[in-house]
């Protein structure tokens, strides 16, 4: 609406301009003007009536809430992600959306105790059906039912968690074990509560001071 006030101010200012100007040239370029702003305008979709307007923002709830919870399992066929959302079930169906990709899906869930509920999983493990794959509306769950393309076991959801498992992985997978134990130890100093760095500090300073002493081997 506020873009087509703003047509209707230009066409017209230029109207305005035709009535002041008396050489053809200047003339030629503001007609080309004001047909092309008269064309523009015309093309706009007309205004929304309220009750129409009421409506989609009845739809939309208040404000959209990214889901981040879920479980998962799988069958020979499937892939089955459960999001758990309070009255899902008293919810229009088409108030829950998912549109499929080979590699992906996403959720919508429109206005449910007047919110939005989103998810979005990109760069699944492997493909999907989209003909294949759909959602089932349960007592407070959404089933996600991705339909796999081969009848195959999968490690993981996404391609970023299986590089995720095999960079860690190959961090502990080294012909140096001394250097696979330290990388779990910075490991677990990096995502220890206080208590389990003061362990790891302690062990570490006690190791140092065996060293210096000459109780064990340095390359230990």
């Amino acid at each position: 609406l506020l873009f087509l006030k703003q047509l209707q101010k230009d066409l017209q200012e230029v109207n305005e301009l035709l009535t002041k100007a008396t050489r053809k040239r200047p003339r030629d370029v503001l007609m080309t003007e004001k047909h092309r702003l008269e064309l523009e305008i015309k093309n706009q979709p007309p205004p929304k009536p309220k009750d129409v307007v009421e409506e989609e923002k009845s739809l939309l709830g208040g404000y959209t809430v990214k889901i981040n919870n879920y479980a998962w399992d799988q069958s020979d066929k499937f892939i089955k992600i459960y999001i758990s959302l309070n009255g899902v079930q008293k919810l229009p169906a088409e108030n829950v959306q998912v549109n499929f990709t080979e590699r992906s899906f996403d959720l919508l869930v429109k206005n449910l105790n007047g919110k939005n509920y989103t998810m979005t999983f990109n760069n699944l493990l492997k493909p999907i059906s989209v003909e294949g794959s759909s959602r089932k509306i349960k007592t407070d769950t959404v089933l996600v039912m991705c339909r796999k393309k081969q009848e195959e076991k999968w490690e993981c959801l996404t391609q970023v968690e299986k590089e995720s498992k095999e960079k860690e992985k190959a961090a502990y997978d080294t012909s140096d074990p001394s250097e696979g134990l330290m990388n779990l130890l910075k490991k677990m100093y990096a995502e220890g509560d206080d208590e389990m760095k003061r362990t790891i500090n302690k062990a570490w300073v006690e190791s140092r001071e065996k060293q210096s002493k000459g109780d064990i081997p340095m390359d230990i």
